[in-house]
Protein backbone atom coordinates (compact mmCIF):
# COMPACT_ATOMS: atom_id res chain seq x y z
CA UNK A 1 0.00 0.00 0.00
CA UNK A 2 1.49 3.53 -0.50
CA UNK A 3 0.72 6.48 1.50
CA UNK A 4 1.04 10.50 0.08
CA UNK A 5 1.76 12.40 2.73
CA UNK A 6 4.08 15.37 3.77
CA UNK A 7 3.14 19.19 4.00
CA UNK A 8 2.28 21.57 1.64
CA UNK A 9 2.35 25.56 1.56
CA UNK A 10 -1.11 26.97 2.63
CA UNK A 11 -2.51 30.31 1.89
CA UNK A 12 -1.00 33.66 1.89
CA UNK A 13 -1.98 36.40 3.49
CA UNK A 14 -0.85 40.04 2.74
CA UNK A 15 -1.54 42.94 4.94
CA UNK A 16 -0.75 46.70 4.69
CA UNK A 17 0.04 48.28 7.76
CA UNK A 18 -1.37 51.29 8.07
CA UNK A 19 0.08 54.04 10.61
CA UNK A 20 3.16 52.94 11.22
CA UNK A 21 6.59 53.72 10.46
CA UNK A 22 9.34 51.31 9.20
CA UNK A 23 12.09 51.55 11.52
CA UNK A 24 14.53 52.32 9.01
CA UNK A 25 13.41 54.47 6.93
CA UNK A 26 10.70 56.55 9.40
CA UNK A 27 8.52 56.37 6.17
CA UNK A 28 4.45 55.90 7.73
CA UNK A 29 2.44 53.12 5.57
CA UNK A 30 4.71 51.73 3.64
CA UNK A 31 4.86 48.40 5.23
CA UNK A 32 3.13 45.18 4.01
CA UNK A 33 3.40 41.96 5.95
CA UNK A 34 3.10 38.70 4.38
CA UNK A 35 2.17 35.64 6.04
CA UNK A 36 2.48 32.44 4.86
CA UNK A 37 1.38 29.18 6.14
CA UNK A 38 2.32 25.09 6.25
CA UNK A 39 -0.41 22.71 6.58
CA UNK A 40 0.34 18.11 6.98
CA UNK A 41 -1.46 16.52 4.31
CA UNK A 42 -2.48 13.25 3.80
CA UNK A 43 -3.68 11.79 0.53
CA UNK A 44 -3.58 15.87 -0.69
CA UNK A 45 -6.40 16.46 1.90
CA UNK A 46 -4.89 19.07 4.65
CA UNK A 47 -5.42 17.95 8.44
CA UNK A 48 -3.69 20.13 10.87
CA UNK A 49 -1.31 23.28 10.63
CA UNK A 50 2.22 22.96 11.17
CA UNK A 51 3.60 26.53 11.72
CA UNK A 52 3.62 29.67 9.49
CA UNK A 53 6.21 31.83 8.60
CA UNK A 54 5.66 35.99 8.55
CA UNK A 55 7.67 38.85 7.16
CA UNK A 56 7.05 42.60 7.11
CA UNK A 57 8.73 44.37 3.63
CA UNK A 58 9.31 48.18 3.22
CA UNK A 59 8.00 49.40 -0.65
CA UNK A 60 9.98 52.64 0.57
CA UNK A 61 13.52 51.38 1.53
CA UNK A 62 12.95 47.59 0.37
CA UNK A 63 13.72 46.78 3.75
CA UNK A 64 12.83 43.09 5.12
CA UNK A 65 12.09 42.32 8.62
CA UNK A 66 11.58 38.84 9.77
CA UNK A 67 9.29 37.52 12.76
CA UNK A 68 12.43 38.47 15.55
CA UNK A 69 13.16 41.31 14.39
CA UNK A 70 8.87 43.05 14.92
CA UNK A 71 8.33 46.02 17.09
CA UNK A 72 5.64 45.77 19.05
CA UNK A 73 4.40 48.93 16.69
CA UNK A 74 4.73 46.62 13.75
CA UNK A 75 2.87 43.27 15.69
CA UNK A 76 -0.12 45.40 16.61
CA UNK A 77 -0.10 46.64 12.65
CA UNK A 78 -0.62 42.88 11.76
CA UNK A 79 -3.28 42.38 14.20
CA UNK A 80 -5.79 45.60 13.07
CA UNK A 81 -3.83 45.41 9.37
CA UNK A 82 -5.82 46.04 6.18
CA UNK A 83 -5.95 42.92 4.36
CA UNK A 84 -4.63 43.40 0.78
CA UNK A 85 -5.71 39.70 -1.10
CA UNK A 86 -5.30 36.08 -0.50
CA UNK A 87 -3.65 33.43 -2.78
CA UNK A 88 -3.02 30.30 -2.78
Amino acid sequence: MILFLGTKPGKTTSKLLQNVACPYCGNKDTLTAVTSTTYFHFFWISLFRVGSFSSISCSHCKRTYYQDEFTEEMQRGIDTGKSLEQTN
